[in-house]
């Protein structure tokens, strides 16, 4: 009998796009249009809150992806819907999975991200969670106005200020403002009402927000920077860290650094949840996994891996035969040797070709778990324990079967073994999380 003492996983699913993996939408049986297709995504997020995920995670671009057209004209990414329209939509399909959106600080103002996700929050009764962005893509800043994209310290620090001044507009109201008492005519009490009329370096709002208090007080704070303004904005203010540590040993620095500042912050460690990325690829054998994510990076375009490769090496890899293993008389280079030893290692280990390397680089190459359902469960127990994470931001390979296979055939073991949830206990997305509902600013 699993230990209902033992801590357990949180799981949410990294939905934009569908996968990370950009051979996806080209495996046999895949969707090829799930990024813009509701009735699929309907399908996706309904099945995710049967098999109790914590969030469904829409990440967010505010331009084309800076590519190569080589590469960009393979790309599953080019369409998507907007994030936060398409999880409003879905709140009306589903009951208690997070809704987890990404909105960018540097391209929009504080009003507006207050406003929507108080909306989604109280729309969905209390699973709105808002992923904070500095928006590092380039060419994101000529979609607004600017030739040049707004320098990475100046993003952090307008980031922090935003984050101040969205969270004090949502604290604009007391829980019980509201009073909409018939006999007197008074909808609300004034008295519960706080202008905000925050004047700081960046910012100017004055408030209030036009919308009641959210259900969960705020909705949940997301945060994926991994930079040190990113890991000290993360320790300041998340509540749910994504991130993309490599390997167990990067993870348990990157968890202890966090978990840290936030302690020297004021902040308690265990409000903030660390969920890196990873890629899961479940087979019936070990061998059979692996023999799925080989023909998934099969479908690469090799165009786009090569170069994928070169970068990686730091060397035109295209000189090289495709179909022989990595040559071990590589000349020396500018690139990180760190970088440059896990791509001769990866080649090593799993016996790779050129090209079978060179399309795991073009396709995914971060933290992935490709096992059975009991393998993977073992190194997630790993993680978990040696405090490496607090769960996965889960990425599925393809959709629908990769999906299908996490949610029917490893979620089950892991609910067996007591590390996931058999169901919700709670209705908003900070009760499955175990995060305690903020404390408003303004008013006892």
């Amino acid at each position: 009998m699993a230990d209902p003492t033992r801590k357990k996983l949180h799981l949410t699913a990294f939905m934009r796009p569908v996968s990370l993996h950009t051979g996806a939408w080209r495996y046999p049986g895949a969707y090829p249009d799930a990024n813009f297709n509701l009735s699929h995504l309907k399908s996706f997020i309904t099945k995710l809150e049967a098999a109790k995920f914590d969030a469904f995670f829409m990440a967010d671009h505010l331009a084309v992806l800076n590519m190569p057209v080589e590469a960009l004209k393979r790309s599953h990414t080019v369409t998507s819907f907007e994030p936060f329209t398409l999880l409003s939509a879905l709140s009306v399909v589903t009951d208690k999975i997070g809704l987890a959106a990404t909105a960018s600080t540097t391209f929009d103002e504080p009003y507006h991200i207050a406003r929507r996700f108080a909306s989604l929050d109280h729309l969905s009764n209390g699973r709105a969670a808002w992923n904070i962005v500095t928006t590092a893509n380039p060419d994101a800043a000529k979609n607004f106005g600017l030739d040049e994209h707004v320098e990475h310290g100046d993003r952090y620090k307008r980031a922090r200020e935003f984050y101040d001044v969205v969270t004090g507009l949502w604290d604009s109201f007391a829980d019980d403002a509201f009073v909409r008492d018939r006999e007197s005519g008074i909808y609300f009490d004034p008295e519960k009402m706080h202008v905000l009329d925050h004047k700081g370096d960046d910012l100017k709002v004055r408030g209030p927000l036009n919308i009641a208090r959210p259900v969960q007080g705020w909705p949940v704070i997301v945060q994926a920077g991994q930079s040190e303004p990113g890991r000290q904005l993360a320790a300041e203010t998340a509540e749910v860290v994504f991130c993309s540590p490599r390997d167990l040993a990067s993870a348990k620095e990157l968890y202890a650094d966090i978990k840290g500042r936030a302690v020297v912050a004021g902040r308690s460690k265990e409000h903030i949840r660390i969920l890196p990325a990873a890629l899961v690829i479940v087979g019936d054998t070990v061998d059979d996994a692996k023999a799925k994510r080989l023909e998934l990076d099969s479908f690469v375009h090799y165009d786009s891996a090569i170069a994928s490769l070169s970068i990686a090496l730091g060397l035109d890899a295209s000189k090289f035969d495709p179909d022989g293993p990595l040559p071990t008389d590589l000349p020396d280079t500018n690139a990180s040797k760190t970088s440059r030893a896990g791509v001769v290692k990866l080649a090593a280990d799993e016996g790779l070709t050129v090209r079978q390397l060179a399309q795991r680089y073009g396709g995914y190459s971060g933290l992935a778990f490709v096992g059975t359902p009991d393998t993977i469960a073992d190194e997630m127990t790993v993680w978990l324990e040696q405090e490496g994470a607090d769960g996965f931001t889960v990425t599925f390979p393809h959709v629908p079967q990769g999906l299908d296979d996490v949610v029917q055939k490893l979620v089950p073991e892991l609910q067996r073994r007591g590390l996931f949830r058999e169901d919700y206990e709670g209705t908003t997305l900070r009760e499955h999380l175990g995060l305690p509902r903020p404390k408003n600013k303004f008013f006892a």
